[in-house]
């Protein structure tokens, strides 16, 4: 279960960090911006899954091994 949870929280991560790169430098990466349900609020939706990603791994370290 934390091998999941630090997948999940890694693909988090990284869907948030590419949404705000794309909202600052228009490059065309991420997922986040490719969805018309969140036309106007890519940066809430980037930022809302960088705190998801960091509740996840942190998750994860209660989990224990």
């Amino acid at each position: 279960m934390k091998k999941l949870l630090e997948l999940i929280g890694f693909i988090a991560l990284v869907q948030g960090v590419l949404g705000l790169v794309h909202e600052f430098t228009h490059w065309h990466v991420g997922f986040v911006q490719r969805l018309g349900l969140l036309d106007g609020y890519e940066v809430y939706a980037s930022v809302a899954l960088l705190v998801l990603a960091f509740a996840l791994f942190a998750v994860a370290e209660g989990q224990g091994s």
